[in-house]
C-alpha cells in the first residue's frame, strides 16, 4: 500500500514537471514582431561622370547674305558658287544711270559753290585790309561782306556733303567681298532688276569656312558642369568612323525657355574645307559636377509627384529626406541635400514606406 503511494506521488510529479516544460518552450519559441527587411547601404562622397549624345550642327564661322543696297540692273557677276574670295574682291557691278548723274551734278555743284565762296572769302579779306584805313569802308559794308562769306563757306559745305553722299551710293554699285570666305549661292544673271527694298532672296551668300562653329544645346542640367576650355568629342555622319574633337570656346550664358537649354560652341579648324555648314553631328557631352554630392544606388531614390528623397536608417527608423538629383551611372545616383557621406539608406526604396517605419 505504501508503495502504491509512493508510485503515483511520482507519476504525479513528473507529469507536473513535463507541463511546466511545455509552458516554457511554447513561451521561448513564440515569434518576436519584426519590421520588413530591405537592403541597407552607406551613402558615399564623390561625383559621377555622366556621358550624353546630344545633335548638332556644323555652321560657317562668318557668313552674310549679300543684298543691294540701291536700285539697279545687274551688269557683271565675277564670282560663282564654290568660288574662294579675299576680303575686298570685286564681286559683281550694277547699273544705275541716274546714280552715274546725280553724281556728275552733286560734283558740278560742289565746284560752284566752292567757287564762290573762295571768291567772297577774296573780297572780304581786301576789304578788311581797306578798313584798317579811317574812312574807307563802312561797318556795315564790312558787316554784310563777312556775313557773305560765312553763307558761301556753308552752301560749299553742304555741296560738298551731298557729293560725297551721291559718290558712296554710286560706289554701292561694285559689290565687294567683307571677309575672306566661299561663295555658297548666287541668285542673280547679268541684265536682272534689283532693289534694296526686296529681302526676299540675297544676290550672294558668303560664308567662312576656314574655320567652323561646332553648335550644340545642352540641357540647363548639363550646362553648368560645362566650362570653356573643355573638351567636347564629336562624330558626322559623312564621315562614318571618324571621331573628331576640339574646346569649348564659348558659350551663350543664356537657357531657351521652350527647350531649356543653353547653346555652347567650339571652333573647329578647317583648312583644307573638307567639313561643310550645315553637316548634321552627334556630339559626346561628359559632364561631370565641380561639387560633390553623396552617391546611392539610383534605386534608393524615390520620385513623387511633387518631391524626390532617399530614406536614411537611423534608430531602425526610415527617415524621409528630400534631394536633389544629379549624374548617373553604371546603377549610381549623385544625390544633395540633407545627407551626409556614410548615412544609411535603403537601397531598394519605394513610396509605400511610411516616414518612422520600423527598419530592421
Amino acid at each position: 500500500m505504501r508503495t502504491l503511494y509512493f508510485i503515483s506521488l511520482a507519476c504525479i510529479c513528473f507529469t507536473a514537471c513535463g507541463v511546466h516544460h511545455e509552458q516554457v518552450a511554447t513561451k521561448a519559441e513564440a515569434p518576436v514582431k519584426k519590421g520588413p527587411a530591405y537592403d541597407v547601404v552607406e551613402a558615399t562622397a564623390g561625383s559621377l561622370s555622366q556621358q550624353m549624345t546630344l545633335p548638332g550642327q556644323l555652321a560657317a564661322y562668318e557668313e552674310v547674305s549679300i543684298f543691294p543696297k540701291v536700285n539697279g540692273y545687274v551688269q557683271q557677276v565675277l564670282v560663282d558658287i564654290g568660288a574662294n574670295v579675299k576680303k575686298g574682291t570685286l564681286l559683281m557691278t550694277l547699273e544705275a544711270p541716274e546714280l552715274e548723274q546725280g553724281s556728275a551734278q552733286a560734283k558740278e555743284k560742289y565746284a560752284t559753290a566752292k567757287a564762290d565762296f573762295l571768291l567772297s572769302r577774296e573780297r572780304y579779306a581786301r576789304m578788311r585790309e581797306a578798313a584798317e584805313t579811317d574812312g574807307a569802308v563802312s561797318p556795315l559794308d564790312l558787316a554784310a561782306t563777312r556775313s557773305k562769306t560765312m553763307a558761301d563757306s556753308a552752301l560749299a559745305n553742304a555741296a560738298y556733303a551731298n557729293w560725297q553722299l551721291q559718290e558712296t551710293l554710286h560706289s554701292y554699285l561694285r559689290v565687294t567681298a567683307p571677309f575672306d570666305g566661299v561663295i555658297t549661292q548666287r541668285n542673280v544673271h547679268p541684265g536682272a532688276l534689283v532693289s534694296d527694298v526686296s529681302k526676299d532672296k540675297p544676290m550672294l551668300e558668303l560664308k567662312s569656312l576656314d574655320r567652323l562653329r561646332l553648335q550644340v544645346d545642352v540641357p540647363e542640367a548639363v550646362a553648368g558642369t560645362l566650362s570653356v576650355g573643355d573638351t567636347l568629342r564629336f562624330r558626322l555622319s559623312a564621315f562614318p568612323g571618324l571621331t573628331f574633337k576640339g574646346q569649348i570656346s564659348r558659350k551663350s550664358d543664356n537657357v531657351n525657355l521652350q527647350y531649356r537649354a543653353e547653346r555652347i560652341e567650339v571652333d573647329v579648324a578647317n583648312p583644307k574645307h573638307e567639313l561643310a555648314a550645315g553637316m548634321y553631328a552627334d556630339v559626346l557631352v561628359t559632364s561631370q559636377r565641380k561639387v560633390p554630392g553623396c552617391i546611392v544606388p539610383k534605386t534608393a531614390v524615390v520620385t513623387g509627384t511633387d518631391r524626390k528623397y532617399v530614406l536614411q536608417v537611423a534608430d531602425h527608423k526610415a527617415i524621409k529626406t528630400d534631394v536633389s538629383t544629379g549624374n548617373t551611372h553604371d546603377g549610381k545616383i549623385e544625390v544633395y541635400g540633407a545627407i551626409q557621406p556614410g548615412a544609411r539608406v535603403i537601397a531598394n526604396a519605394n513610396d509605400e514606406i511610411s516616414d518612422g517605419a520600423i527598419i530592421d
